[in-house]
């Protein structure tokens, strides 16, 4: 690397050229220049009843571009690929010689390592400026450029803070449940309105009866019959049951139980041991 690339290689790169009538016309990030590199003055096409304007170069990254390359045209030229006419911010009535143009290539700032650097002007019967490179001449000025390596924004650290809820999301596992103690109650249940609840349960009931009316599958034989009891087993119901009845009831031990329902399966086993007809005639 090259003394000239060190000088060059800490400097920000200029994001954006335009014309201006003057300061208070030329936007915030802009600088105008306004005295050329021998002194002279940086105004273009000024005369009698003719308003000038100047030049403007801005170095702000919020963008996201920068110049990576300038170039100057005549009106008879076709502008080059990847290149567009720098902006005018000129007042009412003013204009900017079209003779002319200055065309820059915007490229996105991470897509290149180099870019124009500065931009400097010159009367035209002065010398050359060192380490620029001259563009051309345009309406009585000359225009130089730098190009040279460029450092980029610095990405500013943003603040992490970890809460609860991210550390429940880690690839760890979830901690097992704390055990319920007077300081460490259950979480309590939502409370539903009386109103939202009978909706809910209606907006159920509606659902499930159209989805069975949908569903020939669910549809049974006993479907719209009628329940009723056997005439028999009404007039038992409409008797009063007699407390002698519940008096005699008996209660029994596991072990009558066990006595009363005890099966010692004996006559299968005599059974299995028998030989059928068939079979005792073979022998």
């Amino acid at each position: 690397m090259s003394l000239h690339d060190l000088s060059t290689s800490g400097l920000r790169p200029i994001t954006a050229l335009a014309w201006a009538s003057n300061n208070s016309s030329c936007p915030g990030p802009f600088h105008t220049i306004t005295v050329t590199d021998d002194g002279a003055s940086g105004c273009f096409n000024k005369g009698f009843g003719r308003s000038g304007y100047f030049l403007c170069y801005s170095k702000d990254l919020t963008g996201g571009m920068v110049v990576s390359d300038i170039r100057v045209i005549t009106d008879r030229e076709a502008i080059p690929h990847g290149y567009c006419y720098i902006p005018e911010f000129m007042e009412p009535r003013a204009s900017v010689l079209k003779k002319k143009r200055v065309c820059a290539q915007m490229v996105p700032v991470g897509s290149v390592s180099t870019a124009v650097l500065d931009i400097r002007l010159t009367a035209k019967s002065k010398g050359m400026v060192q380490h620029y490179t001259c563009l051309g001449d345009v309406h009585g000025f000359v225009v130089w450029c730098r190009k040279g390596a460029f450092s980029g924004p610095t990405p500013l650290a943003k603040p992490r803070s970890v809460s609860l809820d991210l550390r429940k999301l880690s690839l760890e596992g979830t901690a097992p449940p704390q055990p319920l103690r007077p300081s460490n109650p259950p979480s309590a249940p939502p409370r539903i309105s009386g109103r939202r609840s009978k909706l809910e349960e209606k907006s159920v009931g509606e659902s499930d009866s159209s989805n069975n009316s949908n569903n020939i599958y669910g549809i049974t034989a006993i479907d719209g019959v009628p329940f009723a009891l056997h005439p028999r087993f009404e007039a038992q119901s409409n008797g009063k049951v007699l407390t002698n009845s519940l008096n005699n009831i008996r209660i029994k031990s596991i072990q009558d139980i066990e006595n009363e329902y005890n099966y010692t399966f004996s006559v299968e086993e005599q059974a299995a041991k028998r030989l059928s007809p068939s079979a005792a005639a073979s022998s």
